[in-house]
């Protein structure tokens, strides 16, 4: 068998065997806000309950390898020691996905990922509307687990208030965990299903993708496309451009005669079957041919 000690690793190395060996982990989507108010919101996979009695919830934003730096979520619960945990079902994954992108200070992804702020009733930060279980958490303590590049800082927070949607709960008002639908982070773009098991989704682009917000209203407002399509939309650097959509409609003209007639609900259902098998450029030019 391979046997290694992590010394003789670089922290890339060691982070990739970690995160593929400790797997699947749980989601904290986590929602946290500065101190001059602007909110953020991303995804963190070391996290799980560790107490009931109080309701303790731990998660590690840890400090980035490359140039060492930290997240702009540890920042916020330094500032605000306040932060709204959000569980990950299949229906937003890929918006959760979105979210992961390396914005900029100050950049809101909640709108980049097209998901809802909902206003919390005992925390500053807002909860994910999509979310089908929000937890709002007062942060108790932040352990800093070293200062190089990869190490995590331990949030420790505390339950003060969570909400359910009816949704997933049974009538005995118990949770549901085959409708719950959970998903959980594993090595590489490896997620777990919970109900299904093992799928892939691309890391998001480090060139940013546009977002959700960046998209014509037709396409944020679709009544087909679901929240996982708008996330994987979003997940492009830049929009094909007028001449790539003509060539296109010249290609898709014998087998859709009339494409450029259809209905918004003819297009983005053929565009919502393009991104099932993985043909995003194809979906936005389709879509595009509405401007």
């Amino acid at each position: 068998m391979l046997s290694l000690e992590p010394k003789d690793l670089s922290t890339g190395k060691l982070h990739s065997y970690l995160l593929s060996a400790v797997a699947p982990r749980p989601i904290a989507f986590a929602s946290t806000i500065d101190a001059e108010g602007n909110p953020n919101l991303s995804p963190f996979s070391f996290f799980n309950i560790f107490s009931a009695n109080p309701p303790i919830m731990v998660f590690s934003p840890a400090r980035r390898v490359r140039g060492n730096t930290t997240k702009h979520t540890l920042n916020n619960v330094e500032q605000v020691k306040e932060v709204v945990i959000n569980v990950v079902n299949f229906d937003i994954v890929q918006q959760m996905s979105l979210a992961s992108t390396e914005y900029p200070e100050n950049v809101n992804e909640f709108k980049k990922a097209g998901l809802a702020m909902l206003e919390s009733d005992l925390v500053k930060p807002f909860r994910v509307a999509e979310s089908p279980i929000q937890f709002e958490c007062k942060v108790n303590d932040i352990i800093k687990l070293g200062n190089e590049g990869g190490a995590g800082n331990l949030i420790i927070c505390e339950v003060v208030k969570f909400h359910i949607t009816s949704e997933v709960l049974n009538e005995d008002d118990t949770i549901n965990q085959e409708q719950l639908d959970l998903v959980a982070r594993a090595g590489g773009s490896y997620y777990s299903r919970a109900n299904k098991g093992f799928f892939e989704i691309p890391k998001p682009l480090s060139t940013l993708g546009i977002g959700v917000d960046a998209m014509p209203e037709h396409v944020k407002n679709s009544m087909i496309l679901t929240g996982n399509d708008l996330g994987v939309l979003g997940n492009v650097e830049a929009l094909p451009s007028d001449k790539e959509i003509e060539e296109f409609l010249k290609d898709v003209s014998e087998r859709y005669p009339n494409v450029r007639d259809m209905s918004h609900r003819e297009r983005h259902k053929i565009a919502q079957n393009y991104l099932s098998y993985g043909d995003v450029e194809s979906a936005w030019k389709l879509l595009l041919t509405e401007k």
